[in-house]
């Protein structure tokens, strides 16, 4: 269940929100005035939340890529280019 409090908790509570946000892996939602105004989460949290919206952004990009053309690869020829690019990418760390 989320918490909702007001902004003045952060100023007069800062350390219980602080082991709110980290220990439930959650934000807590601050109110001024009886109106959102602020999300207070952990930076682990945080970091999560962007990295799934970078993935979700990656696959609406593919899925769009997909949708405008008619190439498709085999999973043999994806890792075959993958294996290759890779072993490219070390052999030239290793000069």
């Amino acid at each position: 269940m989320p918490q909702i409090r007001p902004v003045s908790d952060l100023r007069n509570n800062f350390a219980e929100i602080s082991k709110v946000v980290h220990d439930t892996a959650e934000p807590v939602f601050l109110t001024k005035n009886g109106y959102g105004d602020m999300v207070v989460m952990s930076f682990e949290t945080y970091e999560k939340l962007q990295f799934e919206s970078e993935i979700y952004f990656k696959l609406k990009e593919a899925e769009l890529q997909a949708a405008h053309t008619k190439q498709r690869f085999s999973h043999k020829e994806v890792f075959d280019s993958l294996r290759k690019t890779l072993q490219e990418k070390a052999e030239g760390d290793n000069v």
